[in-house]
């Protein structure tokens, strides 16, 4: 089983910040975030923190669940029974 790891960057200048995290540290990372945000010496400011915990919970929302199931849809039906 594969394991997605979702990359989440900004560029500030000079400085780069770059976030890996899989969807089970999604909530971490979000802390990091604020961490980061809090930091005085960082230039990472507290709406970088917003518009990146945005982009975090908007992934977090559009990955489809994965189905546990293929059944045949009604077309697959017809489609075999064309053939003969």
């Amino acid at each position: 089983m594969s394991q997605d790891i979702n990359v989440l960057a900004l560029v500030k200048g000079e400085e780069r910040y770059v976030f890996l995290f899989d969807d089970a540290s999604r909530a971490a990372t979000l802390r990091v975030l604020g961490r980061y945000a809090s930091n005085p010496e960082l230039s990472f400011t507290w709406y970088d923190a917003a518009v990146l915990s945005q982009k975090i919970r908007q992934e977090g929302q559009t990955v489809a669940p994965a189905r546990r199931f293929e059944l045949p849809m009604a077309t697959d039906q017809i489609e075999h029974d064309e053939q003969f």
